[in-house]
């Protein structure tokens, strides 16, 4: 029988950063089961690639401002670019609540140390971008270190590092159930083998609650669909553009290539693993989009090109980290409510530090755990998009 010091289930960019960290900290005998053929098949793939720290609770804050510096070093540590692109992340407020709203973020996450972020006024909103329509905005929030990153890059550089290191990965390894014994992990049964282990680190996504289950645990996630929509190429929108947020409607674009992406969260959709494209909902986008920049009534949007990814959504919208109360040696790194990757490195370093450590410096853990929701500490993030 094989065997491994930590197993990692999920080989996206949560489970390749987590085996990064864990490496980096002197742990080589790791494994890696990635049930598709290739890595980035599940949410990794078809993430916006948003990277913010304009949020409204501490802890997400202090995970930005572990994350976000680790971006520009990241080739320079990984020899693979992340597409980094400092575009700013924009949040327009058009009603007072909005204002205060934003003033409120701003104070918390200047006093944790974020300092570039700071109030636009409506004019200097509209030199950003010229062709909005601003009659009705009063102000908005901005942060030049925002951005968007290239989330399947990210996730080889963790990866092929981690390799280099000790750590190894299995492409079409679907992993059936954790084997546990007297409440303690002491394997994983794969589709060909049970491989001993002492450590398995739930990251599977909108899958991760099947395989806590399999262990006796409950991991209170569930999928939520988010449609993307590119656009045919649009001329004349400012390079560079930041993601911009209408707090109005909450729809909110950014630049792709030489056209746009957008996005919306509709409140009607249902929790479940659809992971179609419904073409209804580029007009239900398109009307959005040409309220807010008229200019955008002339957008061209193909429907083939758009596609849509599943949210792993906990009951708070905050990620669930750190270990299962029911399983000694059972680790989760779930419930990213869609900020996967632009946690990712925060979540690699906090989990690697719980596992080898018992405790991390960069938050306090106990925030994050499962446990909280039983315990009534869930933590309300607005900041969702």
């Amino acid at each position: 029988m094989r065997s491994a010091e930590v197993v990692i289930v999920g080989g996206g960019i949560v489970g390749s950063s987590i085996a990064y960290h864990l490496t980096q900290k002197g742990c080589r005998d790791v494994l890696v089961l990635e049930r598709e053929a290739h890595q980035g098949l599940g949410s990794t793939g078809k993430s916006m690639g948003g990277v913010r720290a304009q949020f409204a609770t501490e802890v997400n804050i202090r995970m930005s401002l572990y994350s976000i510096p680790f971006f520009p070093k990241f080739e320079e540590l990984t020899g693979q670019p992340t597409g980094y692109k400092p575009h700013g992340y924009l949040f327009v407020a058009t009603a007072n609540a909005h204002l205060d709203y934003l003033r409120a973020n701003l104070a918390r996450q200047q006093a944790l140390g974020l300092q570039q972020a700071r109030m636009l006024t409506r004019e200097e909103i509209v030199a950003v971008l010229p062709q909005i329509r601003s009659d009705d905005i009063l102000a908005g929030s901005f942060c030049p270190t925002d951005g968007f990153v290239d989330p399947h890059s990210m996730m080889t550089g963790f990866m092929t590092v981690a390799g280099e290191h000790g750590a190894t990965l299995e492409r079409s390894a679907g992993v059936r159930r954790i084997v546990t014994d007297h409440g303690a992990v002491t394997g994983v049964e794969t589709d060909k083998e049970i491989i001993a282990t002492r450590v398995v680190v739930n990251a599977a996504g909108v899958w991760a609650p099947e395989l806590a289950k399999s262990a006796g645990a409950i991991l209170p996630v569930k999928p939520l669909r988010r449609m993307l929509i590119p656009t045919e190429p649009f001329p004349g929108i400012p390079d560079p553009l930041p993601m911009i947020v209408d707090m109005t409607t909450g729809f909110h674009f950014r630049p792709e290539g030489v056209g746009l992406l957008m996005a919306w969260n509709d409140p009607e959709e249902q929790y479940g693993y659809r992971t179609d494209f419904d073409p209804a909902f580029i007009e239900k986008v398109l009307t959005r989009a040409a309220d807010r920049v008229p200019v955008f009534a002339e957008l061209a949007v193909n429907p083939r090109r758009c596609w849509a990814g599943l949210y792993d959504m906990s009951p708070d919208k905050h990620s669930i980290l750190g270990p299962a109360p029911e399983v000694r040696g059972l680790y989760y790194a779930n419930g990213f409510s869609g900020h996967g990757v632009m946690h990712s490195p925060a979540t690699g370093k906090i989990v690697a530090d719980l596992i080898l450590d018992g405790k991390t410096d960069l938050i306090d853990a106990s925030v994050l755990s499962v446990e909280r929701f039983a315990q009534g500490r869930a933590i309300q993030e607005t900041a969702v998009l």
